[in-house]
């Protein structure tokens, strides 16, 4: 990989990368099982200087803001480098935001360009507050000729012969304006240095190195943290190839990692626990003996890889599942949320180890990540190289507020100075997250500290940790919360937690799903335990990375079912 030391901006790092590796595949785009694009550095570096080039004559300067609004696709990547290639700040928005949250994150962050899909630009330009938008130049990808783009250019068209001047920034200077996936009302720019990137691609990379020749699935959004950093810096810098997929239905994606030959993918939590379930599934088809069998070599491998992971031999023991995934897979990384430390063991004994991590937009990607020296499913594994973490004001069971301080850690929050010293206080950003380490310098997380639930007793509990108890049940997705906090009381009273229910579509709530809660409920502490249920009639709002949004689920709630709902165990 490039030595990142060197560089002083993610413009020059990139730059450098596509001239080392000018024959390698950098980039692959894949629409169910066809193939659409497949470049070379090279090709990508042809691509991609005309449309610098067209961005330096119509007036985009160094620190000018260029928004991208767009799914997974080749062109997200030409777009974002030539911004970078001009000494543009990148501002990349989650494309399933609406139109009027899209047109307010533009506003917010001074976006002078905007590059967006045509279905989105659509929705942009039917919304009301669209005539107040102060953009200078907006490309359209994918639209059909001919169509009415309210003043806006075909991103196919916007070319320009010529050698583009590039434009060096310094590291301190602003690299992009990052919109934490949970924003809702007042916006929250998480503003990151091409220090902060660099910092945090040279930390991953000397953990998880990529190289010429791996193949990284990208099924996440560009836009979120995560696989910009390992779906396109991380790769590029190292001359891999990354592999988008424009649909993500299961069959598809099953397909593509052994058309592909994928070595790593960055999964949300609840993809992974999906995987699972399909791979049980299989499992249970098969035959007696298949199964058996199965079931023998799985706690061979099991037991043989304790220490650490034995590729090689896993991929002899368990060839027909390694297959399953290409045969050339060698991590999974998955962070975001919580997960289920049986889903992670599951996957470790069959020898495809999940590196389960723990981040947040404010501090770039990952802040810990585990390293498999050795393999722990109950932790987010060990801070990153150049990341200090600390628990402040542990209480009697070590648990505290986790900060961080370290080279990956945001700037600032965009215009927003008051919440800027909230947040980084005496150089150390204060996550609210609720954590504490253990024997061996393994960080265990427990919540948020704004969703933990004090009893009267004096106990503290989480409600993420008490899902994990009724992880696996039966339904489409459930969650926990104070009866308290969904109907605020105005009285003291007993307290209740609620478990909220979403079924799946055509499923009835069985006697038998009831003696499940039941008896899962009464593995917990008393403390800990939910006092009634509650059927929830639709989806639950989820961020990007697949987060529950609670206070908004909370809303939703609250407007639609009063206290009375609970059905009481």
């Amino acid at each position: 990989m490039l030595n990142l030391d060197q560089y002083t901006c993610l413009g020059e790092a990139l730059r450098d990368a596509l001239d080392r590796w000018p024959n390698e595949t950098c980039l692959i785009e894949a629409d169910r099982d066809r193939e659409k694009t497949r470049l070379t550095y090279s090709d990508f570096k042809e691509v991609a200087l005309p449309l610098a080039r067209a961005l330096e004559d119509a007036g985009f300067n160094s620190g000018d803001r260029a928004a991208i609004i767009m799914t997974n696709q080749s062109k997200w990547l030409i777009s974002a480098y030539a911004v970078f290639y001009r000494g543009g700040v990148l501002v990349p928005l989650d494309y399933k935001l609406t139109a009027a949250e899209h047109l307010q994150l533009l506003a917010h962050s001074k976006a002078k360009f905007l590059i967006v899909e045509y279905y989105l630009w659509r929705a942009i330009t039917q919304s009301p507050e669209f005539k107040n938008n102060k953009l200078t130049k907006v490309l359209v990808t994918e639209a059909p000729l001919g169509a009415d783009l309210a003043g806006a250019y075909r991103w196919e068209d916007f070319r320009r012969k010529g050698d583009p001047a590039f434009v060096s920034r310094g590291r301190a200077d602003v690299a992009c304006i990052v919109y934490s996936s949970g924003t809702g009302g007042r916006p929250k720019g998480c503003v990151l240095t091409h220090d902060n990137y660099l910092e945090q691609c040279k930390a991953l990379t000397a953990w998880y190195p990529f190289w010429p020749g791996v193949r990284y699935l990208s099924i996440l959004p560009t836009n979120h943290a995560i696989d910009f950093m390992v779906g396109f810096i991380g790769p590029f810098v190292c001359g891999a190839c990354v592999v988008h997929l424009r649909t993500l239905r299961p069959e598809f994606v099953r397909d593509a990692f052994v058309r592909y030959k994928i070595t790593y993918v960055a999964l949300v939590p609840m993809i992974l626990k999906n995987l699972e379930r399909g791979l049980r599934a299989k499992f249970d088809e098969l035959s007696a003996g298949k199964r058996f069998l199965l079931y023998r070599m799985i706690a061979l491998n099991k037991s043989l890889t304790r220490a650490h992971p034995k590729v090689g031999l896993s991929r002899k023991l368990l060839s027909g599942v390694h297959q399953g995934f290409g045969g050339e897979l060698l991590a999974m990384f998955t962070g975001g949320a919580f997960v289920e430390p049986s889903t992670l063991q599951f996957f470790y004994d069959l020898g495809i180890p999940v590196a389960n991590g723990y981040g947040l937009t404010e501090a770039g990607t990952s802040l810990t990540l585990n390293d498999l020296k050795p393999f722990r499913a109950d932790t987010v594994g060990k801070p990153l190289p150049g990341v200090e973490l600390r628990i402040l004001n542990p209480d009697s069971d070590g648990i505290g507020e986790v900060a961080v301080h370290g080279k990956t850690v945001m700037s600032h929050y965009l215009d927003d100075p008051e919440l800027t010293a909230q947040t980084i206080v005496d150089g150390w950003l204060v996550t609210g997250d609720l954590g504490r380490f253990d024997g061996n310098g393994h960080l265990q997380l427990f919540g948020r500290k704004k969703n933990m639930i004090v009893t009267e007793g004096g106990k503290n509990i989480y409600p993420e940790d008490i899902e994990n108890a009724f992880d696996g049940l039966p339904v489409k997705e459930c969650c926990i919360f104070a009866a308290n906090y969904l109907w605020p009381a105005k009285s003291l009273g007993r307290e209740m937690l609620v478990l909220l229910l979403r079924l799946e579509q055509n499923q009835e709530f069985t006697e038998a799903l009831k003696q499940e809660i039941i008896a899962r409920n009464r593995r917990l502490p008393d403390f800990k335990r939910i006092g009634g249920y509650l059927m929830c009639g639709k989806d639950f709002p989820r961020t990007a990375s697949m987060k529950i949004k609670r206070i908004e689920l909370a809303d939703d709630v609250r407007k639609v079912l009063g206290r009375a709902a609970v059905v009481e165990l």
